[in-house]
């Protein structure tokens, strides 16, 4: 049995949203992205769109959201290249848009937001992952 080469995304995906949220306590984690993953020839490319100003946020504390947010996409890419044989990554990932909590949101959280991401994107393009079967006893 053959497997054709799977290209990822195998076409575009518009306003992939991820949302992560954690409460255990303090401290607590917020973050929400919304990004577009779009096929390119090669590579993985990030950029972000017009989301420099969040109200009572500074550039530099806001393109350090961006920062993570991408750092979280690629290591979740190259993770993907591992663990999907054959799976050729070419994507180009534009960040549209982004939501934070005064006190729960840091770049910790907006790097996970962008595992997340990826990770819904690759349920949009194939469909969730397969999930354990579980034994009986």
């Amino acid at each position: 049995m053959t497997t054709e080469p799977r290209t990822f995304p195998p076409r575009p995906l518009s306003a992939v949203k991820a949302v992560y949220a954690r409460q255990a306590g303090c401290p607590s984690s917020f973050a929400l992205a919304v990004a577009d993953f779009e096929p390119r020839e090669e590579g993985v490319e990030f950029e972000t769109a017009d989301t420099s100003t969040v109200p009572g946020w500074s550039a530099a504390e806001v393109s350090e959201l961006h920062e993570a947010f991408g750092s979280g996409v690629r290591e979740e890419l190259e993770e993907l290249a591992t663990l999907e044989p054959g799976t050729t990554v070419a994507v180009a990932v534009v960040l549209r848009s982004i939501k934070v909590h005064e006190v729960d949101s840091h770049p910790l959280a907006f790097h996970r937001a962008g595992r997340l991401a990826v990770r819904n994107a690759l349920a949009e393009a194939y469909g969730p992952p397969p999930r354990p079967r579980r034994e009986r006893p």
